[in-house]
């Protein structure tokens, strides 16, 4: 199987060559550009689908508020806003993504969801977030986004960081399927071309093992089966407390 596997993965490079070029030479930049639209439209699909698993995280949001001030939430890989609707009214957003194209529809959320107040929208990556202050914020957010940082350890690291003591980390990604399973096998061959669909994404990262090695003081941490496509089936949902 893993020799099968290898050969089809090759024959996916080879048909991904144009792609690579089109990288190489920085054209791939144009991509990025019409990229907020295509997460803008997947992202009403997933909350679809997802949302009573979104719902069922997020309630426990409220817990990590301290007596007498406002919750804070930061939010990495915020995409289009699709969470805000999921956050407790009152708390204070920041806001945090590597791409600066993101803000019209990111704005268009906020406008939806008033209830919450907004401090800022940093165009950051998940591993630099050297403009927020260590021990800062309640709650660090990401979802579907440690799927494409460069650096997994790195960019939790820095959430622990910017975490208050007592803070949490709440977490939904999609991660690799179980190495007996044909969803496993289709997730590496395709893996080079899901990287340009998806703008760096990666379906074969074990993502519970970096969160399991962060040095959190609590890790709440659940494999499930998501109703989605079977490359991004499986998910880890969960928070960690710093």
């Amino acid at each position: 199987m893993a020799f099968l596997m290898g050969c089809c993965t090759f024959f996916v490079n080879v048909l991904c060559v144009p792609l690579h070029l089109i990288r190489a030479v920085g054209l791939y930049e144009i991509y990025k550009r019409f990229f907020p639209m295509c997460l803008y439209r997947c992202s009403i699909m997933y909350n679809k689908k997802m949302y009573d698993k979104k719902k069922d995280l997020f309630r426990s949001l409220s817990e990590f508020k301290k007596p007498g001030e406002q919750l804070t939430i930061l939010e990495i890989g915020c995409g289009t806003g699709t969470n805000f609707q999921f956050y407790p009214p009152g708390c204070k957003v920041i806001c945090a993504d590597p791409n600066p194209h993101l803000q019209k529809y990111l704005k268009a959320s906020m406008g939806d969801n008033e209830q919450l107040s907004y401090e800022s929208f940093l165009v950051a990556s998940g591993e630099d977030m050297g403009s927020i202050e260590s021990d800062s914020v309640d709650v660090v957010v990401c979802t579907l986004v440690l799927c494409t940082v460069n650096d997994t350890p790195r960019t939790l690291r820095e959430t622990r960081r910017m975490l208050r003591p007592g803070g949490a980390f709440f977490f939904m990604e999609h991660v690799v399927a179980d190495a007996s399973t044909w969803s496993y096998f289709f997730q590496h061959v395709l893996q080079p071309l899901w990287h340009y669909f998806g703008d760096g994404c990666e379906v074969t990262r074990e993502t519970w093992k970096h969160l399991e090695a962060a040095g959190f003081s609590e890790l709440r941490l659940r494999h499930i089966e998501a109703p989605l496509m079977f490359l991004i089936k499986p998910h880890i949902v969960g928070y960690a407390v710093k």
